[in-house]
C-alpha cells in the first residue's frame, strides 16, 4: 500500500506516494526525477549514491525514504547554483578528477560535507571525508588535489 509522504529535497518540497520500502535512491530517480545520484552497488560499500541529509553523508541506496520526511536532503543537483558551479564542482573539472564519472556525485557530496565541518582540512582529513567513496578510475589524488584546491578557494572567499 502506497503511502503519501512529503520530502524536502534540495529546498523544494516533494509529495510522493511510496511504497513503504523504498529506498531514497529509488525515489530520488525514479519518482522525482533527480538522476545525480548514482546507484553502483546497492549494497551501501561504493558511496556512488551519497547524498546529504541535514548536512551529513548518508547512502541513499540503504536510506529508507520514508525516514526522510521532516530531514533536509541535498544531492548533488542542489549544489550548483543555476549559473555557477560549486567550488569542488569547479576543482574536479580544473584537475581532472572526473575519470567515469560515475563516484563523482558521490565523492563531492562526501567532500562538501567535509569542508563544511572543516573548512581547511589537511591530507589525511580530506582521504578520511572521501573514505566511503570508491573509485575505480582515477586512484584518488586528482581527487584529493580538487578537494584541497576547493577548500583553498572556499576559505578565501570566506
Amino acid at each position: 500500500m502506497k503511502k503519501l509522504i512529503e520530502l524536502n529535497v534540495n529546498s523544494e518540497i516533494y509529495e510522493v506516494a511510496i511504497d513503504p520500502h523504498r529506498s531514497l535512491l529509488e525515489v530520488l530517480r525514479e519518482t522525482i526525477g533527480l538522476t545525480g545520484s548514482k546507484e553502483g552497488c546497492g549494497l551501501g560499500a561504493c558511496g556512488a549514491c551519497t547524498v546529504l541529509i541535514d548536512g551529513d553523508p548518508a547512502l541513499a541506496c540503504l536510506t529508507l525514504a520514508d525516514r526522510c520526511v521532516g530531514h533536509e536532503i541535498l544531492t548533488i543537483e542542489g549544489l550548483a547554483k543555476p549559473d555557477a558551479l560549486h567550488p569542488i564542482q569547479k576543482a574536479a573539472v580544473k584537475f581532472g578528477a572526473i575519470q567515469c564519472g560515475y563516484c563523482t556525485p558521490g565523492w563531492i557530496m562526501s567532500s562538501y560535507s567535509l569542508l563544511a565541518r572543516n573548512p581547511k582540512p589537511t591530507r589525511d582529513d580530506i582521504v578520511r571525508g572521501i573514505a566511503g567513496n570508491l573509485c575505480r578510475c582515477t586512484g584518488y589524488v586528482k581527487i584529493i588535489e580538487a578537494i584541497d584546491e576547493a577548500a583553498k578557494e572556499m576559505s578565501a572567499s570566506g
